[in-house]
């Protein structure tokens, strides 16, 4: 069997070709595959569909890619941290379809798993069901792409809807530790999307702080199972950017 580990970002994300769908791992800034997704940005690639719980902010994360224009389509359930995705959108350079948290991290998880789609009652009622919610702005500012409706069913007298599994080209993810099989331990809240994120891509490509040989991490610790993960690489210690920071006057400052 040839080896997970490869020696940069750059030569694990070689072959994401222009066109290709991401599912990206993170929670807010917090454990985002940022060297990965800096090395795609890098590259030539562009015409991107992703799938993320958000787009990071307009230097750092996913925001990168956009401000590049490298992005053209965007399913996330936040993104209110980044005025250039605001601008993109509005201005109809984007698409963008915007889905209950839940709702989304149940796609990711459904694709790695193999079932095609489920019934939720999470948007039952409201445009993620009925359709017309506005994906996709003209120039113009009138609606050139909406949400079409989605079958709903009733089960034991309460009405759910059908959301369908997502299933990436690529997974972009990021571990505190990892082994060279692939076998991926996550920290606090990037436990959130990051494991969804790595079932869901056909190619998983994992950046890890610190990267052990097989068997140092006791099987009871592994969040995520090497079977999930094609790639592995090394990108050491990760420095944590503040979303937003928020501070106070200290008491009996003037």
């Amino acid at each position: 069997m040839s080896s997970k580990v490869y020696d940069s970002a750059a030569a694990a994300v070689s072959d994401i070709a222009t066109g290709a769908t991401l599912a990206v791992g993170g929670f807010g800034l917090c454990g985002i595959p940022d060297a990965l997704i800096e090395a795609v940005a890098a590259s030539s690639t562009t015409d991107l569909e992703v799938f993320s719980n958000n787009c990071g902010v307009d230097d750092h994360g996913l925001g990168v890619l956009l401000s590049l224009g490298r992005i053209r389509r965007v399913t996330a359930s936040y993104v209110g941290e980044n005025k250039e995705f605001a601008r993109q959108y509005l201005a109809g350079e984007l698409e963008v379809e915007l889905t209950p948290q839940g709702t989304l991290a149940e796609r990711l998880r459904a694709g790695g798993t193999g079932i095609p789609a489920f019934f939720t009652p999470a948007g039952v009622g409201t445009p993620v069901a009925d359709g017309g919610m506005p994906w996709r702005y003209a120039a113009d500012g009138s609606v050139a792409i909406a949400s079409p409706p989605k079958e709903t069913r009733v089960f034991g007298e309460k009405r759910y809807v059908l959301e369908e599994a997502i299933i990436a080209d690529f997974a972009l993810v990021h571990a505190r530790l990892g082994d060279t099989d692939g076998n991926l331990v996550f920290e606090k809240t990037a436990m959130n999307f990051n494991p969804l994120a790595a079932m869901a891509g056909r190619i998983t490509i994992a950046q890890v702080e610190e990267l052990v040989e097989p068997g140092a991490i006791e099987p009871g610790r592994v969040h995520l199972p090497g079977v999930f993960v094609q790639r592995v690489v090394h990108t050491g210690p990760q420095t944590k950017r503040i979303e937003k920071r928020t501070v106070r006057t200290a008491q009996g400052a003037r």
